[in-house]
C-alpha cells in the first residue's frame, strides 16, 4: 500500500514536469522522476484538479472564520500543504497529515533536509515526540495507521486537532485499501466528532465491468487490493454510504462528470494543447471507474463544491453534412452520449445510431439501444429504436461499420465487445420503407444474421466499410 502511494508520486511529478499541474515542489519530495505516458498524465491531472478544486473552495468557503484546519489522511509524498502555503492560502489554516510511521519520518526527514520545503514551514515545534514526527506552526505530520482508530484519536488530539472548528477531511485512494469495517468506523468517527466537518473522498468504482475487472486485478498484483468497491461499487452506494454514517449533506461526481462541469473551456484548451493525444476512449473509460465525493455536516452555509458551474444549453448543435442543426432536450440526447458507435443516414430526414459504449440507465456501459433521429416539421426529435426478432439480441458491439444499401436495408459489419471477443460476424438491419418522423416509436428494426459464408470480412473492428459497384450492381 505504501508503494502505490510512492508510484502515484512519481506520475503526479511526471505530469506536474509536463505542465499539466503546477508544483514546483513534488520534485523534491519524490527525488526521483520518470516519463509517464499521456494517458497517465491525463488520469492525474483531473485527480490532482478535482482535489484542489474541492480544498480551495472549502478554503474560500470558511475564510471568515478565524481558524480552520485541514486533515490530509494517508498523505504520503503530497505537497498540497507547501502548494497552499506558497499560495497565500493558509492564514488561518492548520494542516495536518497522517500516514504510517516510516513513511511520516521519511517525508519528515526530507523536509528537514530541503531548504525550500522548510522554509515554508519554518521552525519547528517539539518535533519527534511520539507520533508526532514534524511539528510546525500550522503543519503537523503524524506517523499512525489509520485502521487504528482509538491511536489515531489520541495522536490527533496531542497535535492539537480541533473538534469544534470547520475542518476538512481528505482522503485521495487510501480509505478503499482499508477493512470496510474500519474504513467505515473512520468515516462515522469524523461525522461524529467534529461539529462543522467537511469529507474529500477520491477513489475507484464499477468493478463489474471488464476495465474494472482489469483495474481490481492491477492492484491485487500490487499486493494492495481494492476493498471497499465490491460493497460500495458506484456513485449512489458510496452517497448512501456517507448519509448513513452521519453525514447530512453528500455530492458525488464521476471523472468524466467533473472534466465536463467543473472545468472551463480555456482550461480543457490548454490541456489539450500540452501534448499529442487521441486516446480518448480509454480517457473516459478510466474517468467513468473514478470518482469524486463532497461530504458535510454542520457547515453554514452547506459546502457544495461540485454544483456544476457550467452547463451546456440545450440550443442548436451543428451536425456534419448536409443535416442542419438538431434541436432536442437533453433526456432525448442521453442516448447519443456514447463512443465507438456507428450512425448512418437511412434517409433524408432519419438518422440511426447503433451500438458504442456511453451511459445507459445511470451506468456507463456498452450500449444496447439503438437511437434514432428524425426530422419532422422542421425540427429533429429524439427516439429509441424498436427491435423485432427479439430471440436475436443485439450484441453490444463496438467499432463496427453500418452501411446503408436501400431504403429497407443495411448491413452491419464486424465490431467487438471486447479485444478478446471480436468475431461477431455480419447482421442485416431490417426497416419498413415507409418508416417516417411522424412519430418516434414508429421506427421498428429487424435483426438478421447473415449466412456464414460472408462471415471472414467480419472479423474485425475499428475498420471501415466502403459500397462499390460490380458488374452494374451495387
Amino acid at each position: 500500500v505504501q508503494g502505490t502511494g510512492g508510484s502515484s508520486a512519481v506520475s503526479k511529478c511526471s505530469a506536474a514536469a509536463r505542465g499539466y499541474i503546477q508544483d514546483r515542489f513534488l520534485r523534491l519530495l519524490v527525488g526521483r522522476w520518470r516519463r509517464r505516458a499521456p494517458l497517465v498524465h491525463r488520469g492525474y491531472y483531473i485527480r490532482a484538479r478535482a482535489v484542489d478544486h474541492c480544498v480551495q473552495d472549502f478554503l474560500l468557503k470558511t475564510q471568515s472564520h478565524p481558524r480552520t484546519q485541514i486533515l490530509s489522511l494517508g498523505a504520503g509524498f503530497d505537497s498540497l500543504y507547501f502548494r497552499l502555503k506558497d499560495m497565500g492560502l493558509l492564514h488561518h489554516t492548520v494542516v495536518y497529515e497522517v500516514d504510517f510511521p516510516n513513511v511520516a519520518c521519511q517525508k519528515a526527514a526530507l523536509i528537514k533536509k530541503m531548504e525550500e520545503l522548510s522554509a515554508l514551514v519554518g521552525s519547528s515545534e517539539g518535533e519527534g515526540l511520539g507520533v508526532i514526527t514534524f511539528s510546525g506552526k500550522d503543519y503537523k505530520l503524524l506517523g499512525v495507521d489509520l485502521a487504528e482508530l482509538s491511536q489515531l484519536e489520541r495522536a490527533l488530539g496531542e497535535a492539537g486537532l480541533d473538534t469544534e472548528i470547520p475542518t476538512l477531511f481528505i482522503a485521495e485512494v487510501v480509505l478503499t485499501y482499508m477493512d470496510n469495517s474500519r474504513s467505515d468506523a473512520l468515516i462515522q468517527w469524523a461525522a461524529e466528532h467534529f461539529s462543522q466537518a467537511c469529507f474529500l473522498l477520491y477513489e475507484q468504482m464499477h468493478p463489474e465491468d471488464p476495465f474494472g475487472h482489469v483495474m481490481q486485478q492491477h492492484f491485487n498484483q500490487l499486493n494492495s487490493t481494492l476493498r471497499s468497491v465490491a460493497q460500495y461499487p458506484d456513485c449512489e452506494a458510496q452517497q448512501k454510504r456517507f448519509l448513513a454514517k452521519g453525514w447530512t449533506e453528500c455530492s458525488v461526481m464521476d471523472m468524466n462528470e467533473f472534466f465536463i462541469c467543473c472545468t472551463s473551456g480555456d482550461e480543457k484548451q490548454r490541456v489539450q494543447a500540452l501534448e499529442p493525444f487521441d486516446e480518448y476512449e480509454e480517457w473516459h473509460l478510466k474517468c467513468s471507474h473514478y470518482f469524486v465525493l463532497a461530504a458535510s455536516k454542520g457547515m453554514e452555509p452547506s459546502w457544495t463544491p461540485l454544483l456544476p458551474s457550467m452547463t451546456v444549453p440545450h440550443g442548436a448543435v451543428r451536425m456534419a453534412g448536409s443535416v442542419p442543426a438538431a434541436r432536442a432536450m437533453r433526456s432525448d440526447t442521453s442516448g447519443l452520449r456514447r463512443y465507438g458507435h456507428r450512425s448512418v443516414l437511412l434517409k433524408p430526414d432519419v438518422i440511426l445510431t447503433t451500438g458504442g459504449f456511453g451511459e445507459e440507465d445511470g451506468q456507463h456501459c456498452r450500449m444496447r439501444n439503438f437511437h434514432v433521429l428524425l426530422k419532422h416539421a422542421g425540427c429533429w426529435k429524439a427516439g429509441w429504436v424498436k427491435k423485432e426478432n427479439t430471440d436475436k439480441r443485439w450484441d453490444e458491439r463496438l467499432y463496427h461499420t453500418v452501411s446503408c444499401v436501400s431504403n429497407s436495408l443495411a448491413l452491419v459489419v464486424g465490431g467487438r465487445t471486447s479485444p478478446s471477443s471480436a468475431g461477431l460476424g455480419m447482421l442485416w438491419l431490417k426497416f419498413h420503407e415507409t418508416c417516417n418522423a411522424s412519430d418516434p416509436g414508429d421506427i421498428t428494426v429487424k435483426l438478421v444474421s447473415v449466412q456464414p459464408a460472408a462471415e471472414p470480412a467480419a472479423l474485425r473492428w475499428r475498420h471501415s466499410t466502403t459500397e462499390v459497384t460490380f458488374k452494374g450492381k451495387k
